[in-house]
């Protein structure tokens, strides 16, 4: 079976002038409202991506038909059809063929169909997940809470494995600018594990963890390792269910990009950042006297250009 980032390759190739149809009806903006909601496997994501891309077309062909012309089995097509709601491709299929015609059917002397590339699709399902987490923070109460528990942990461990490093390495470098100790942990195994054990004997009382797809056995793994030491797990994620929310005493589930070959991070960065600035409003005093400080040694070693 093809990784996520092999599938995807396969069905979300850029290349000039290629564009999927996005006319007066909005049909692609119909078609990724209907298959944006559940997150989808590679080879449902080849299939969701064939009919977005030939909706006028492939809303009309058979199962059979589909599914060679996508090259996945029947099954995975039927499987596609329950994952986005319908009881099989007959009802998925009826459902397609009111988006092309209503496609097909467009009054004459319309204007030309507007387009949509791929890069413009990621951007617009990350638009989707930063209105989602918009609305999430209109109660901020648990983002202030687990802020606050946060910065009164010390030291903070900060953990970040695979493709969650960047995340990890960003909270971290920002954390340390108004926290007096933070560790980053950006290596599974043992490593991960001496330097939990170690963070709960010296004080510590929090980990935060990022857990971004593909999910890391080894990231479930310190995970437990973390709440055996006696460190309470927040954890930022993409899911709301699974074994990593089950091992966190908080979490925050949203939504990665998914439309490119690597998932983009747009909405998980912003959290991060409601969440520093939750440590900071947390200890202000403390939180002014070390950037003070900190600007002090930049100015005084001239760390950064002169803009």
């Amino acid at each position: 079976m093809p990784s996520p980032q092999q599938a995807r390759a396969q069905a979300s190739a850029i290349t000039s002038g290629k564009t999927a149809p996005e006319a007066g009806a909005a049909p692609t903006s119909q078609l990724r409202e209907l298959f944006d909601g559940p997150r989808l496997s590679p080879g449902q994501r080849r299939i969701a991506q064939y009919l977005i891309e030939h909706i006028t077309e492939a809303a009309f062909l058979s199962i059979t038909d589909l599914a060679e012309r996508v090259g996945v089995s029947q099954p995975s097509v039927t499987r596609f059809a329950a994952a986005v709601g319908f009881s099989g491709y007959p009802a998925l299929r009826e459902k397609l063929q009111s988006i092309a015609l209503s496609t097909l059917g467009s009054a004459p002397g319309t204007p030309a169909e507007a387009t949509s590339n791929e890069l413009q699709a990621a951007v617009d399902a990350e638009i989707e997940n930063l209105e989602n987490l918009r609305r999430d923070f209109a109660d901020p109460d648990e983002v202030i809470r687990v802020g606050r528990a946060l910065s009164k942990s010390t030291p903070l461990t900060v953990l970040g494995l695979r493709i969650s490093v960047s995340l990890a390495e960003y909270f971290a470098y920002a954390a340390r600018r108004i926290h007096p100790d933070v560790r980053l942990v950006t290596r599974g195994g043992s490593v991960a594990y001496d330097a939990l054990l170690q963070s709960r004997e010296a004080g510590g009382t929090w980990v935060l963890a990022f857990g971004m797809p593909r999910h890391a056995q080894e990231t479930l793994t310190a995970l437990r390792v973390a709440h055996s030491a006696g460190l309470q797990v927040a954890l930022i994620t993409d899911l709301g269910l699974g074994p990593l929310v089950d091992e966190a005493d908080v979490s925050f589930a949203t939504g990665t990009g998914s439309r490119l070959v690597f998932d983009s991070y747009a909405a998980p960065v912003v959290l991060s950042a409601a969440l520093l600035q939750a440590m900071t409003d947390a200890d202000p005093e403390r939180t002014q006297a070390r950037l003070e400080e900190y600007e002090q040694v930049a100015e005084q070693h001239q760390f950064f250009l002169k803009d």
